[in-house]
């Protein structure tokens, strides 16, 4: 079958690597050098290829920018290569082409397949491609809540499919809680919202406003404020345009434009445009007779009665009551009663709300206890499956009678969820606490292994919990840095033949300095600096025949050209070979 393979690297100007490639092939590659020659760069290079924290402090000193390209080989519809075509990036010849830049001010950029990505889809694509265990995973895994998360991700589906409805209820349950809190604790800040809203709602409804009543009141009483005036101006103007009967003798302005119209009458039949003109001044009589009677009609409707100004006056007082507190005009005084009622309704209402958010939090509870419940049983039987499987893996590591348990318990909590009839604590994740016991051998009670175990048992114990992930959950490469800490002797040797055994089916790459390891491995790689202490491309070498044969020998005594380290070299590399 066709897998993924990570053919190559280029890093530039990281940490003490100055430009150098990194030239991998299938199966397993051992990397390796002196302390300090920037061997752990390949695994933070791949990290930042793999979407990794950029960290402007790696970028080399008096350099721009650090700049890491990476080729992977893909087969055919693999998911890693359909997500990269789904954002927009091209294959070149089946390879995957992924570079990452990190500026010394610490900017980010990344591309893949010549296409500039997000960040993130590197994070996307490395699920399906890469595993890396370094250092800092090593420690991590040392946390119970990591150890949690390692037995989870073991399990699959057991675990995953009645975790996320634990998730779901877990959130409607603080959903509720949050809310329950919340009214029972401001009950009395809601009392007085409560009052005042009702204070408000009274006074309005006393007055009663209409849409509109503020600005047709104010325009009333300007008119019943100048009545007078605006009487006698009507009278004026109807005389002038009407006549004025005590006044016979006078001139208006109908019988002037009726005199026009006469005038012309009598001829209009000769000239067509002075016909027009007497049509319009016709036209104007009406119009005068029609105003003449509108503000007749007027000065006799108009109403000077000092009472109605009164009431008027005494309305719009009221209205600037309301105006002054509610709103601006009686449309907003309005809309401002209209919210508060329902706000009131709504703050009313918050005793029956209080008692169905009491009856659906215990109502979650009872079942977050019930998921919780088929969360531990999953996690139980998975945790004994996975125990069994790192185990074994530990007896092909020199700890033939090591022996690797979990302990999933519950803390109780007078505050929490009943499970198993013991009221225990619980949280997003459930109810477990899960830890990785370890007995290095028979009669030795189980303790944890970040105070049970060594520094060499530590890494053996990492790596076979790496080992049994890849036969649950593979990917194409894994990467290990430093995983054969405190590691040697005849341990040295099995952990070397185990990495071997996973290359078979995986590519493996891993930075180590032990000599018995690294003769394992298919190819191996030499990192080592120039005199300026910079690594360059030539600084990066595959070792075969007698190259390998002298780095062994420095690995194994510190001296390449010792008789007795080369013929110890020889023969592990023999020895190797052989096993494999």
């Amino acid at each position: 079958m066709v897998v993924a393979v990570l053919e190559e690297m280029r890093i530039r100007s990281l940490g003490v690597i100055d430009d150098a490639v990194v030239e991998l092939s299938p199966g397993f590659t051992a990397v390796t050098g002196e302390t300090g020659a920037g061997k752990t760069m390949v695994v933070t290079s791949l990290g930042l290829l793999l979407g990794g924290r950029a960290d402007p402090a790696l970028v080399r000193i008096g350099a721009r920018a650090a700049v890491v390209e990476g080729r992977i080989a893909l087969p055919a519809g693999a998911p890693a290569a359909v997500r990269a075509e789904e954002a927009g990036a091209e294959l070149d010849e089946g390879a995957l082409l992924i570079s990452r830049t990190v500026s010394a001010e610490g900017r980010s950029r990344a591309h893949v397949g010549g296409r500039s990505v997000p960040v993130g889809l590197l994070g996307e694509l490395s699920d399906d491609l890469v595993a890396v265990h370094g250092q800092t995973d090593q420690q991590g895994l040392l946390r119970p809540a990591r150890q949690r998360q390692a037995l989870d991700r073991y399990a699959g589906a057991a675990v995953t499919l009645p975790l996320e409805k634990y998730a779901s209820a877990y959130q409607r349950l603080r959903a509720a809680a949050t809310e329950l809190a919340e009214l029972t604790t401001r009950a009395r800040e809601r009392a007085q919202e409560a009052d005042l809203l009702r204070f408000g709602l009274e006074e309005i409804a006393a007055v009663e406003p209409l849409p509109g009543e503020d600005a047709e009141l104010a325009a009333e009483a300007e008119r019943l404020g100048h009545a007078e005036a605006l009487a006698s101006a009507a009278a004026l103007a109807h005389a002038a345009l009407a006549g004025n009967p005590e006044d016979p003798e006078g001139v208006d302005a109908n019988t002037l434009v009726g005199s026009a119209h006469r005038a012309l009458e009598g001829v209009r039949a000769h000239d067509a445009a002075l016909g027009a003109l007497a049509e319009r001044i016709g036209e104007l009589q009406i119009l005068l007779a029609d105003v003449a009677g509108d503000l007749a009609g007027y000065a006799d409707d108009l109403d000077a009665d000092p009472l109605r100004l009164a009431a008027v006056e005494d309305r719009r007082a009221a209205l600037t009551q309301l105006t002054r507190k509610y709103g601006h005009s009686t449309d907003e005084v309005l809309a401002w009663s209209e919210q508060g009622a329902a706000r009131l309704a709504e703050l009313e209402g918050d005793d029956d709300r209080i008692e169905e958010l009491t009856a659906e939090r215990d109502g979650l509870r009872v079942e977050l206890a019930g998921l919780a419940q088929a969360l531990t049983d999953a996690r139980t039987e998975a945790a004994a499956r996975f125990a069994s499987a790192v185990t074994s893996e530990l007896a092909s590591l020199a700890m033939p009678h090591a022996r690797v348990s979990f302990d999933v318990r519950q803390n109780e909590d007078a505050d929490g969820i009943e499970v198993g009839g013991r009221r225990v604590a619980y949280g997003s994740s459930g109810v477990d606490e899960v830890e990785l016991l370890l007995a290095p051998h028979p009669g030795a009670q189980p303790r944890a292994i970040a105070k049970g175990a060594s520094g060499g048992e530590l890494s053996r114990v990492m790596l076979a919990v790496e080992v049994v992930f890849a036969g649950s959950d593979p990917v194409p490469t894994y990467l290990f840095d430093e995983v054969d800490a405190g590691v040697g002797g005849k341990a040295a040797v099995e952990v070397g033949r185990r990495l071997a055994k996973l290359a078979k089916s995986a590519q493996v790459v891993v930075v180590t300095h032990l000599p018995q390891v690294a003769a394992f491995a298919d190819r191996q790689l030499l990192v080592e600096k120039t005199n300026d202490g910079s690594v360059t491309r030539s600084g990066v070498t595959v070792l075969e025949g007698e190259d390998r044969i002298r780095e062994l020998s420095r690995m194994l005594a510190g001296q390449e050209d010792s008789q007795t380290a080369r013929a110890h070299a020889e023969e592990l590399l023999a020895s190797a070979r052989a096993d494999v």
